[in-house]
């Protein structure tokens, strides 16, 4: 029997195990082939809908369902995260003590946000990137009668449209409540444009200068004084503010550092096959890679559609056809009801478009779209 270990839960491993279920269906009735998604926890979270949770426009409730309930018949599920790699003998070990090996390895663990890693930061800045946290950026919007809000950036980060959304989304909040004369915003990007994306930075800076949106290019943030509310950056610059919000830097899980595997949890990752450099039976999705390309869901979704494909024909042909091409698709919220998108790959950037009514509404749909996608129905 072929066994195929997916270490992780989220929106790639799920997307995968889903995938190979269905293309290995018979494989799966005839006991030819195992696959068995290994998670860290039972619950799966839809995690762009934070963002809104901030805004009170989603419930925390909506943003999770039961792994469980996403995965087709057939595939073994554990909540047991993996605590050790024996890639040279293709095992891996779990946190009860049990030994899973493996004929393909995927790993696809995610990332996490780390504001502790800035001095100051966890205790002064509001970020969305946790239920936690997201809630409590809400309560700081709905508190705030007026001042300064400053939006920092800390690199690499998942979720790449994030800083441009949030800006946007505050600015509308503001003027919903009226305070928008009482209220200045001033952004802030660690590279020379105010987006990593060089077509999303033009953009983004009309709709700044159509907003009257301040911002600072080349801010890395150096540490944050809660006492006197200034960030200090790198590049010996200090920001002034009433309201801090913050998109954390992002490592890796753990894991992966602890194993070995990669550098501040990257795993190297080759670019078209997704296997991780060296080895002909592990691969990598989403987040985990240290590909130069966005982290975000789209990402992992793709990915994980090309190698659901190429898995499928090692196990059924030997050999793997597809290559990943570096599609990504990240919708951008451009305020309250108006939003675009970017489409792009390895060969074609984004070509952002004026923001609309109905590519907002459109994301609105995704949002509750999301968990037949994953299920693989769309």
């Amino acid at each position: 029997m072929k066994r195929i270990v997916i270490v992780g839960g989220g929106t790639g491993g799920t997307i995968l195990a889903n995938n190979l279920a269905r293309r290995l269906e018979r494989e799966l009735e005839a006991g030819r082939v195992g696959i068995t998604v290994l998670s860290a926890s039972a619950q799966h979270m839809y995690q762009p809908g934070l963002l809104y949770v901030a805004f009170a426009r989603m419930a925390p409730a909506e943003l999770s369902v039961d792994e469980a309930s996403l995965l087709r018949p057939g595939i073994d599920f554990a909540v047991d995260p993996v605590t050790a790699f024996d890639l040279d003998h293709k095992e891996v070990k779990t946190q009860s003590g049990k030994t899973h090996g493996y004929d393909y390895l995927v790993i696809a663990t995610g990332s996490r946000a780390l504001p502790e890693n800035v001095p100051g930061l966890k205790e002064s800045a509001h970020h969305v990137y946790t239920e936690e946290a997201a809630l409590k950026t809400c309560a700081a919007l709905k508190a705030f009668e007026g001042g300064r809000i400053a939006v920092v950036t800390g690199v690499p980060h998942k979720c790449p449209m994030v800083p441009l959304e949030i800006t946007f989304m505050m600015y509308e909040y503001f003027r919903d409540r009226g305070l928008l004369d009482k209220v200045s915003f001033t952004y802030t990007y660690p590279i020379g444009r105010v987006h990593s994306l060089e077509n999303v930075a033009k953009w983004a800076v009309g709709e700044f200068a159509r907003l009257g949106i301040h911002y600072e290019t080349l801010f890395n943030v150096k540490e944050v004084d809660g006492a006197k509310r200034q960030v200090k950056s790198e590049e010996g610059g200090t920001l002034d503010y009433d309201l801090l919000i913050a998109v954390p830097p992002h490592k890796g899980m753990e894991v992966v550092e602890t194993n070995g595997l990669g550098g501040s949890g990257w795993i190297p990752t080759h670019r078209t096959t997704l296997a991780m450099e060296g080895r002909e039976d592990v691969f990598v999705l989403g987040d985990t890679t240290n590909l130069p390309i966005s982290k975000a869901g789209s990402t992992a979704h793709y990915e994980a559609e090309v190698l659901g494909e190429n898995l499928a024909n090692l196990v059924t042909r030997g050999l793997a056809l597809r290559a990943y091409e570096g599609k990504v698709f990240c919708f951008i919220e451009a305020g309250k009801d108006r939003a675009t998108y970017a489409s792009f790959d390895y060969q074609h950037p984004p070509e952002p478009q004026p923001p609309t009514r109905a590519i907002h509404w459109f994301k609105l749909a995704y949002n509750r779209l999301y968990w037949n996608s994953v299920r693989g129905l769309l």
